[in-house]
């Protein structure tokens, strides 16, 4: 029994990708290095779709609906929010707010993907149970 808690509380969240925008935005070089900001909404636009229809193509599959969470730093704060995906701007480091998002979120046994290249991150994540994609994933 959950006595003082709302069926919200304890409702299974469902799955969460987060999305490092600086390495999948850096991932393909179309000149985003002139409008890295530009590059991160053209970015998050494309996530959209991935919040209700989720990402079948990924082993095991991860099924929609689920949250969409873009973690952007630097030249790309300010990106604001789009009806799908929630943006995250790190204080400092983005790969260190991925890792607290993550931490959080799979303490509370939630399933978390993040879409990254960073061979570090992704072994940071690992460590907290995340799964990890290439930026193609996102990105194709």
């Amino acid at each position: 029994m959950n006595a003082g808690r709302t069926t919200a509380e304890t409702a299974d969240p469902g799955p969460l990708l987060l999305v490092d925008a600086a390495n999948v935005v850096g991932s393909v070089p179309d000149g985003w290095w002139r409008d890295r900001r530009g590059a991160t909404e053209r970015l998050r636009d494309t996530l959209v779709p991935y919040a209700s229809g989720g990402l079948p193509d990924v082993v095991p599959p991860l099924p929609g609906p689920l949250d969409v969470v873009l973690v952007v730093e630097g030249a790309a704060r300010g990106t604001e929010p789009v009806p799908g995906v929630r943006v995250e701007a790190a204080d400092g480091s983005g790969d260190d707010r991925i890792v607290e998002v993550v931490a959080g979120e799979r303490a509370r046994g939630r399933r978390c993907v993040v879409a990254t290249a960073d061979r570090e991150l992704r072994e940071r994540v690992a460590a907290l149970g995340a799964e990890t994609v290439g930026p193609r994933t996102v990105r194709p």
